[in-house]
């Protein structure tokens, strides 16, 4: 059994409309949502031993908050070029591609490919509009290798965002 959390990344500053996308830093908010989702995490005892991140700024800070919560030490978040603005078949191949040494896995990215992928990894018909900033989706997947995780295989456990739930 695998258990993967889908977490887009938190709320992007569009302060300087001439920065890089790739560049562009975490606002006010999203520097606080994160820790917050962090400690929403925690207090459902989830312990992380993979975490991979877009190396996009905002993805990437979004890991480290996180994983500051979770006791995760930043120096291990993995980055991965390949899920900057990743289809839902790039995060799939990069899921297939872990070590099966990692049971608990968080993976960092950007919309529109994670909600897709969300859409296409889950095995029912209960389609997500769209994975709001720093929403978490958290499936269990049965099987015992990554390299066996295709679609429809993802039995979603729960799916939350910072304005799920009041301050």
């Amino acid at each position: 059994m695998k258990t993967l959390y889908i977490i887009r990344h938190a709320k992007s500053s569009w302060a300087n409309p001439l920065q890089d996308d790739f560049d562009r830093p975490l606002n006010d908010r999203g520097k606080n949502d994160a820790p917050r989702m962090g400690k929403r995490l925690k207090e459902k005892d989830i312990h992380p031993d993979r975490l991979i991140s877009s190396p996009a700024k905002r993805a990437y800070s979004t890991a480290k908050r996180i994983a500051k919560v979770l006791n995760y030490p930043k120096e291990k978040i993995k980055t991965e070029k390949s899920l900057y603005h990743a289809s839902e078949d790039t995060i799939l191949s990069t899921l297939q591609g872990l070590k099966d040494k990692y049971n608990v896995v968080m993976l960092f990215g950007h919309n529109p490919g994670l909600t897709e992928f969300v859409n296409s990894f889950q095995n029912v018909e209960l389609d997500i509009d769209n994975i709001p900033t720093c929403g978490v989706v958290a499936f269990q997947i049965d099987v015992d290798a990554w390299k066996d995780v295709t679609w429809g295989k993802g039995k979603m456990v729960f799916f939350d965002y910072p304005k799920n739930q009041p301050e």
